[in-house]
């Protein structure tokens, strides 16, 4: 499902590509008619073109990867003691040897 703002949905980006691809329309004529960009229209030919009709779905944000994570074992103690003491991330980072995660930062700071 589309993010409320979204201009195009699947089957708008499929009328993108069935312009440009398949009728060969210009890519600034059929940003024009859909009310988007000519990057945008870009876009969606490059992901039909590298991934199929599936490069037109939509897809999570979340990193693949995260490589500063902090390991599960420091994470599952983390929550133990903050179960059991009931304490702040400020007292848990100075008790356990773990920085507390810097303020504004996202996620949860509970």
């Amino acid at each position: 499902m589309s993010h409320r703002n979204a201009r195009l949905t699947v089957h708008g980006r499929r009328l993108i590509v069935d312009r440009v691809l398949r009728q060969g329309r210009a890519r600034a004529h059929v940003a024009a008619e859909m009310g988007v960009s000519r990057q945008c229209v870009s876009h969606w030919i490059t992901r039909f073109l590298t991934e199929g009709d599936q490069g037109l779905h939509e897809r999570s944000s979340r990193p693949h990867r995260t490589p500063s994570r902090t390991p599960a074992a420091t994470e599952a103690q983390v929550l133990a003691v903050r179960e059991r003491e009931r304490r702040g991330q400020d007292w848990l980072g100075a008790e356990l040897g773990v920085p507390r995660p810097r303020r504004g930062s996202s996620g949860s700071n509970g």
